[in-house]
């Protein structure tokens, strides 16, 4: 018996322990009706900051939060948002809430991300524009335990924030591009030199913006 309980104490002190680690994948949503440099730039500092493996930019079909709004076509964005983000190391978009019914809901993402990739810690990043309306999102409670809320702040505030903050001032909107476009007025360096080749080329936001809502 003594040599039996001895050859299971050698057993055990040979057993390793692998310590198994999360991949770590921000998620930034949005119309993007255009992606610009705001959106990249910020994108870029959260992976740096937070170590992302990846950012995955996910174009919305509709925000619920935005019904007001008649954005550029999916197609249209969606094509914007590929060539904006076309040499950037550890960017990827997703077709994910353009290909199913509006709105588009956050939680509905999520899962079907969770489903997908296993093993894998997600970061939801969040312009601070969108803070006073978060605990309105469908189903907010269960999307708040599935993942780590995280604020791109481009407004130059140091507002104290309950969830991690990433800060860069940067004073570019859509809005205003959009504005900008109609009024006849230079885009460059504002966007993406691929990004204004589109907008031109498809004649987008020619029609005055009512909208002075920051995106």
């Amino acid at each position: 018996m003594r040599r039996d309980r001895a050859s299971v104490s050698g057993r055990a002190r040979n057993i390793c322990f692998i310590e198994v680690r999360l991949k770590k994948i921000g998620i930034y949503g949005g119309t993007f009706d255009p992606i610009h440099h705001g959106h990249l730039i910020l994108a870029r500092e959260a992976r740096e900051i937070l170590d992302l493996g990846e950012v995955i930019f996910v174009l919305a079909a509709q925000s619920p939060h935005k019904t007001n709004l008649s954005p550029a076509s999916a197609a249209a964005r969606w094509a914007m948002l590929c060539a904006a983000i076309a040499h950037e190391d550890g960017f990827s978009a997703s077709r994910l809430e353009i290909d199913r019914p509006p709105p588009s809901y956050s939680i509905d993402t999520v899962e079907q991300l969770r489903a997908e990739r296993q093993d894998t810690e997600f970061f939801f990043l969040i312009g601070e524009d969108n803070l006073p309306q978060l605990p309105t999102w469908h189903r907010f409670g269960e999307l708040n335990r599935l993942v780590q809320f995280v604020v791109l702040d481009r407004s130059g505030a140091t507002v104290e924030e309950r969830y991690p903050v990433v800060r860069r001032k940067i004073d570019i909107s859509a809005t205003t591009i959009r504005n900008r476009v109609a009024s006849g007025q230079s885009i460059r360096y504002l966007v993406p030199e691929a990004v204004e080749q589109i907008i031109r080329r498809e004649n987008l936001y020619q029609g005055a913006n009512r909208s002075h809502r920051k995106s």
